[in-house]
């Protein structure tokens, strides 16, 4: 089991797991006595995956290295057709390249590594993988994807026995929710998951949450609430020897004794969280403490340590997020700041000719200085608002090509400019078809006839989304849809029959309150579950669709129906007979099937 903890402000890797006995992931020695091992290379198929997993999990100080690893993990898995640990190589690829910066790469490991885990029919390794997913993206600054993803993987790990991996992810969303000031729904997050953490005695995951609520109080002006909660955290994180969010926390607490007017302690809090950052390397931490120290000594009226604090924040951002432009101008407005103070002491040691001389100098100086400053300034900002621009139609794209195709598809076809056929052992297909639609459409202006089939099409559409069904296609008055793909589940049958009294009794509310005055339509269902063929047509104009015997069936289901009523076939029966009360209809014949029976399902059992 792989689960990620994001640090506030920023992003950090913590992994943990359990395989041949409990394995620490900070430390290192335990790869190095692996390494032992894997050098003999006496071992093979199930041990040499899973030590090939731990030796990726456990190299902390050789990124690269670890990364071979899971390369490694990935084509050994792929040989034995071991799903499993295929989604475990992929997912230490994904960690180790975010780790890297690599974002774009490490987004693409996520999502082959929950593919992956939905064909090993892993849901704990679904769920992680999208949350890891959702954390990508949030670094990336795209709050709504990771908005997206964290949903999916709150919602998969709640049906599991994964408690540490439901509060890690809720845990991160809490923080997405806070970065973005929505901080009710970041505070929901983190008691939710603090209350989990806490009764698995997790107290890593305990520490984070009490320093995010810490954070969350102190945003809203409860300051005394925020020192308790943080300071708690603090407490826990020095005996883990988590570094990272304690350099954070402590970052924190020198703003919150700033809002308090207390300089002398928001200065200690900060110089700690600086020292710390700079003892064990943490490069976002350095950049943050730098910056607050600036923030304080400008405060205090110490310009001089101001500048030199702002000037480390500026290198050592701008080392990890590689903005040229901006370090170009921070240079430029050092070297004007040491010149100014340069011509300062020349000008204390110099007669009033030489002043003068030097004044002069200086104000052209300072002049191009400006003007330098200002176009680096433009371009900067010109810069900015294209990248701006570009990630707007990027989003718009990917948000028209998720409603053509399903997101698994959609990301394939992104990656491969092609999508495979892929064939489903069990998916069940529904149809649905107006009683009379063609008598109307002769009578209807093409206007309302149009907005009468929109109007039942957008409800139907919804209520796909709700029960995670597929929408196939729509021809004329028919609608198709299917559930248990692209990603397999156990309930389709379920959530179909679900699906389709919804529709039902959305149909027939329509035609009683007759909401567009010329809808009166009733509507046949019908439904079929079995193997499908599922893949992209056109190379233009891109179509999902399914093929196969069973949507040819679920087709007759259809037309074998009778308004307001829902009609399966046997394989649908077998699926949902225990949860609702079916009546049998008898047989009918199904070409190059023979006879096949059928039922109507009247409701759920009691």
């Amino acid at each position: 089991m792989d689960f990620n903890f994001k640090y506030p402000f920023t992003i950090a890797l913590f992994v943990f797991f359990v395989a041949i006995s409990t394995i620490s992931a900070q430390e290192q020695k335990v790869a190095d006595s692996l390494v032992k091992i894997y050098q003999k290379g006496n071992i093979k198929n199930a041990e040499k995956l899973e030590l090939l997993r731990n030796l990726s999990f456990n190299e902390v100080n050789n990124l690269k290295l670890s990364l071979r690893y899971a390369e490694e993990l990935i084509a050994l898995s792929k040989l034995e057709n071991n799903y499993l640990y295929l989604h475990r190589g992929y997912f230490q690829k994904g960690n180790k390249l975010r780790l890297i910066g690599d974002l774009n790469k490490s987004l693409d490991a996520f999502f082959k590594s929950e593919a992956a885990a939905s064909k090993a029919k892993y849901s704990v390794g679904q769920g992680t993988a999208f949350s890891a997913i959702a954390d990508v993206y949030s670094v990336m600054g795209n709050s709504k994807n990771a908005y997206l993803y964290y949903d999916k993987a709150i919602k998969i790990l709640r049906r599991t026995d994964n408690s540490i991996g439901l509060a890690s992810a809720l845990l991160n969303a809490g923080d997405e929710y806070f970065k973005n000031k929505k901080f009710d729904l970041a505070l929901r997050n983190f008691k939710e998951s603090g209350k989990i953490f806490k009764k698995a005695d997790y107290l890593i995951g305990t520490a984070y949450n009490l320093g995010n609520i810490g954070m969350v109080y102190a945003e809203q002006g409860k300051d005394v609430l925020a020192m308790q909660y943080i300071s708690k955290a603090i407490k826990i994180l020095e005996e883990l020897k988590d570094y990272y969010a304690i350099s954070d926390y402590l970052t924190y607490m020198s703003a919150i004794y700033l809002k308090q007017n207390n300089m002398a302690f928001a200065l200690n809090y900060a110089q700690r969280s600086l020292e710390l950052a700079q003892k064990y390397g943490l490069k976002d931490q350095i950049s943050n403490s730098n910056l607050k120290l600036s923030e304080l000594y400008q405060i205090a009226g110490n310009p001089i340590e101001s500048f030199a604090h702002y000037k480390n924040h500026i290198i050592y951002r701008d080392s990890i997020m590689n903005l040229k432009s901006v370090q170009q101008m921070a240079d430029i407005r050092t070297n004007y700041e040491v010149s100014q103070k340069q011509i300062e002491v020349d000008l204390l040691n110099q007669g009033r000719k030489n002043r003068q001389i030097i004044a002069i100098s200086s104000s052209i100086s300072s002049g191009l200085v400006f003007l330098l400053a200002f176009g680096m300034f433009r371009r900067y900002k010109f810069i900015k608002k294209t990248n701006v621009i570009i990630e707007a139609e990027k989003n718009r794209s990917n948000s028209l090509l998720l409603n053509i195709l399903p997101e698994e598809t959609a990301h394939e076809l992104k990656q491969n400019g092609k999508v495979r056929a892929k064939k489903f052992e069990s998916v069940s297909v529904l149809f649905t078809d107006f009683e009379g639609f063609t008598q109307y459409a002769e009578k209807l202006p093409p206007e309302k006839l149009v907005e009468s089939v929109d109007y039942y099409f957008s409800k139907f559409d919804t209520i796909m989304e709700k029960y995670d069904l597929e929408k196939i296609k729509t021809v004329g008055d028919c609608y198709m849809c299917a559930g248990g793909l692209p990603f397999s589940t156990d309930d389709h049958a379920y959530k179909m029959v679900q699906a389709a009294f919804e529709i039902a009794s959305f149909v027939k509310d329509s035609k009683n309150n007759n909401p567009l005055n010329d809808t009166r339509f009733e509507i046949r269902i019908g439904i079929n579950s079995g193997p499908v063929v599922a893949g992209v047509v056109g190379t233009k104009k891109f179509a999902y669709d399914i093929w196969g015997d069973t949507v040819n069936i679920a087709s007759r289901m259809e037309s074998n129906s009778e308004p307001g009523k829902i009609n399966i076939s046997e394989n649908t029966y077998e699926l949902i007979k225990d949860t609702f009360n079916c009546d049998y209809r008898g047989e009918i014949e199904v070409k190059n099937r023979g006879m096949m029976k059928m039922y109507f399902v009247n409701n759920p059992t009691t």
